[in-house]
């Protein structure tokens, strides 16, 4: 069985014409298998036209991976002397049909001298799903149909896959996903009228000419926030122009229950978002198809090109196509997989319980809201939740130092690659994930079923800890298709993650996310990295969201040079502007967010913890940042395989300035090493933080004012007051036309106007008329060199900000003002009789200058 010519089997890799469209995503797969020759090792073959009766040589190769798995379990068993320097399984061109998962189990382990790598010759599918053949043009009519689509439709029987008629959610038609007929059409969505908890229903509008009478199998999808739900309807009962709804449990009782995410009911923002499916009477668009569960058909509708006596329509059959499934004491080892394509998976629970996620694609098991708020970690915690995981295509429990290289993962129905518990030293690297309803990969325990999700995780047996992983180099578009509040990239609870150079767009929600629990209790996590990662096209549908989002106390990890870019106009979230580029959510601690590039500073920090270091993060970042981040070079030809973008737009954030004024009682102000620390992990330079008397004022960006309003909280202040509107703005480039100086410092000082309200109008207006009939006053500015003038209002109270070239004085600049330009002091002079001093001023003081602190 031990090969003496390993290279033998290469050649027609390289030669075939029917490979070109695949070479260069195999060459990579050739020069590693190529790196890892051994002439100790012994190779398997597996191929379509094989049998499993053969030996599994090239020659006389077996027929199913299954087969080639048991045979390298026996010589493992045996220690058989040809296995010393490994064993491949070599698999030939061709599709696998799948009819039970593959299990790599611990008897197959392997180790570092003698590895298992599972490598593919050309293309290689294993696939989950079931053809459906023998389609025909629909002669007659069906109850329900819609008239639109008579002539229309395309009609097969659907497959007998385990003895009954195959149950599936997804339809692949020459390799495009169908659309599960729905009400709406195309992206178009209803909003909900109303829901009510106690009766655990919901109205909606009625559409003209669509009946919902038959509602066997119909189903809800709801928008609400951060996360999609999939109610399956019970009934439905007609009061005038709308319909009330009902839903089966147990996803009725979650869904009124839980607090977080919940239905939203908006005059200003719209409510909830929704469509029904999987109902006959909504098949009325190309595209679109249902399955008749009841009488085993198939209905489709072909889009334009398809030709249904020729095409391949695929349905999915199995949740998981793959698992390695060791224990916490004899785990899966060194097992590799190159070049295999992962293809055709299924996941029906929302179609047997439902599906009411919490984040991130994880599902309530129970959730409800606290009638007295607190637990004893967290005091203002409301609710409570107890999650399930989704399943995927591909699931590791219990592996060390396994891999999966250059291999394809598309066509799935939820997520992708699952690295679940005592997972580590294992690499993701050089894959391709596209077309998949859920997340692309998950890493790490979330919570344990029988866990609340608050609750920090630290187990005494550190071996279940998902550890040392690096998940690298891999393309991630078109995911999170079906699940829509499912991530890009998924890490929960993990230890020394690596996160590096991969590329991840056309997402409905975020791009990577990172950390469980929404604490800032220490737990299992700490040293964890995402770096050089290329994020964008995201937020598709879902906001709440960010590129690059954490949770929870992570000691000594980074989130660095990544560029993060491009998210979408989501056409029905309830915050339209409530969308950022970093996020870093509850709990969030001990980060260092450094030299990340975005196009401005839209960030959130939300209710962190301690010890977060934000430094050189924006549109200013080095460009060689910029360039070198996402895939690396030899990696780069994936980038064929990006989906196109959504023409729905891309959001742009508008960066003005704004002043916070804090008061504290008796002068009890911070310390300046206090200042500079708050500064430092608040995305904050401490140069914009200024002190006059018992007051703090910090000049900052509206970027900042929702992270800003939580955490200046933590200083003890009597008062915040928040001054965003800015009624006067001199700019010199618009008022001098000339181009600013690069660097400048700014002067902060602070008026009260008089409180006769008269004359306070009489102030504003002249401000508003000032640049059409007093010209001089800009003369004057120009002259001093100002860079920027701009006054803000909150109740009667003025700020003033003046910005100087950096390195120069205020008070050898404001003689230029006056200098041969007498309407200035005239101004001044009128000026005078609408401005007294701020509490705590002097009988004879007036403006106050607020000094930088040192």
């Amino acid at each position: 069985m031990q090969s003496t010519h390993r290279k033998k089997y290469l050649m027609p890799w390289f030669v075939s014409s029917r490979t070109k469209q695949f070479k260069p995503f195999f060459i990579l797969v050739i020069l590693l298998s190529l790196l890892h020759f051994k002439a100790d090792a012994v190779d398997i073959y597996v191929s379509v036209n094989g049998a499993d009766t053969n030996i599994g040589t090239q020659e006389k190769p077996l027929a199913t991976l299954h087969s080639a798995v048991r045979k390298a379990r026996e010589l493992r068993r045996l220690n058989d002397a040809s296995i010393k320097g490994g064993i491949r399984i070599i698999m030939g061109k061709g599709v696998y049909q799948l009819h039970e998962p593959i299990v790599i189990r611990p008897e197959d382990s392997g180790t570092k001298d003698s590895p298992t790598e599972i490598i593919a010759t050309e293309k290689v599918v294993l696939s989950g799903g079931v053809k459906i053949n023998g389609w025909k043009k629909l002669a007659g009519t069906v109850p329900g149909l819609p008239k639109a689509a008579t002539g229309k439709i395309w009609v097969a029987d659907v497959p007998n896959f385990d003895g009954n008629g195959l149950l599936f959610r997804q339809l692949w038609v020459n390799g495009n996903k169908a659309v599960r007929a729905k009400n709406y059409n195309g992206d178009a969505m209803g909003r909900i009228l109303s829901w009510n908890s106690e009766k655990q229903t919901c109205i909606i509008p009625l559409q003209k000419n669509i009946s919902l009478t038959n509602v066997k199998g119909m189903e809800m999808l709801i928008h609400q926030w951060w996360a999609i739900a999939n109610l399956r309807v019970k009934s439905v009962k007609m009061i005038g122009n709308t319909a009330e709804l009902s839903f089966m449990q147990p996803e009725s009782r979650i869904q009124s229950e839980h607090p977080w995410p919940a239905p939203w009911i908006s005059e200003k923002t719209g409510n909830s978002a929704f469509y029904l499916t999987n109902a006959i009477q909504f098949l009325n668009e190309p595209g679109e198809w249902f399955e008749d569960v009841q009488n085993h058909k198939i209905y489709y509708w072909p889009r334009a090109a398809e030709n249904m006596l020729k095409a391949e329509v695929i349905a999915p059959a199995l949740e998981n196509l793959l698992k390695i499934e060791g224990t916490i004491d004899n785990p899966v080892t060194f097992i590799n997989f190159k070049g295999i394509s992962f293809e055709h998976s299924t996941w029906l629970r929302p179609s047997k319980q439902g599906h009411v996620p919490h984040q991130a694609g994880m599902y309530m098991l129970d959730a409800y809201k606290l009638e007295k708020a607190g637990t004893p970690d967290k005091p203002s915690l409301e609710n409570q939740a107890w999650v399930g995981r989704p399943a995927s295509a591909v699931e590791v429990n219990y592996a060390n130092n396994t891999a999966f290289k250059s291999c394809r993962f598309i066509h799935l129905a939820s997520t992708g690659l699952d690295y679940k518990k005592g997972t580590s030293d294992n690499e993701i690297k050089g894959n391709l994930f596209k077309d998949i309803g859920g997340s692309a990969i998950l890493i790490g325990t979330f919570s344990d079923e029988a866990t609340e999700v608050h609750l920090p995780y630290n187990p005494t047996d550190k071996r279940e800890i998902s550890a040392n992983n690096t998940i690298e180099n891999n393309l991630v578009t078109d995911v999170t298709n079906e699940d829509w509040g499912a991530v890009g990239i998924g890490a929960g609870y993990v230890r020394g993650i690596k996160i590096l150079h991969n590329e991840i767009c056309d997402v409905s929600y975020s791009g990577i996310s990172m950390g469980w629990g929404w604490t800032k209790t220490q737990n299992a996590m700490e040293k964890n990295t995402i770096s050089a990662n290329k994020i964008h096209h995201y937020g598709k549908h879902m906001y709440d969201v960010a590129g690059i989002y954490t949770l929870s106390a992570q000691p000594e990890s980074f989130i660095t040079e990544n560029v993060v870019d491009s998210i979408y106009k989501a056409p029905f979230a309830h915050l339209p502007e409530h969308w950022f580029y970093l996020y870093t959510d509850e709990g969030s601690s001990y980060f260092t967010i450094k030299n990340n590039w975005t196009p401005t500073e839209k960030y959130l920090q939300n209710a962190n913890g301690p010890d977060n270091l934000w430094e050189n993060n924006g549109p200013k970042v080095a460009e060689n940042i910029k360039q070198n981040a996402g895939l690396e070079k030899p990696f780069q030809y994936l980038l064929k395989q990006k989906a196109n973008y959504s023409n729905r737009g891309i959001n742009q954030a508008e960066d003005k300035p704004v002043v916070f004024e804090l008061i504290f009682k008796n002068d009890n102000l911070p310390s300046n090493k206090v200042l500079d620390g708050f500064a430092k992990e608040n995305n904050l330079l401490a140069s914009s933080i200024y002190k006059w008397n018992n007051r703090l004022v910090i000049y900052t960006s509206n970027l900042k004012v929702e992270s800003l309003q939580q955490t200046l909280k933590r200083l003890n202040a009597t008062e915040i007051k928040l001054y965003d509107n800015l009624f006067y703005d001199f700019n010199r480039k618009k008022n001098c036309g000339d181009k600013p100086v690069a660097e400048w410092d700014n002067i902060i000082l602070s008026v009260n106007l008089v409180k006769d309200e008269k004359m306070q109008k009489e102030y504003l207006d002249y401000h508003k008329t000032q640049f059409e009939k007093w010209p001089e006053i800009s003369k004057g500015f120009c002259n001093a060199e100002f860079q920027r003038l701009a006054i803000f209002k909150n109740d009667r109270q003025l700020m003033l900000i003046i910005s100087i070239p950096k390195g120069k004085k205020i008070d050898d600049l404001n003689p230029k003002t006056t200098l041969n330009n007498p309407k200035v002091d005239e101004w001044n002079a009128l000026m005078k009789k609408y401005q007294e001093g701020i509490e705590g001023t002097k009988p004879d003081e007036v403006w106050v200058f607020f000094k930088p602190i040192e």
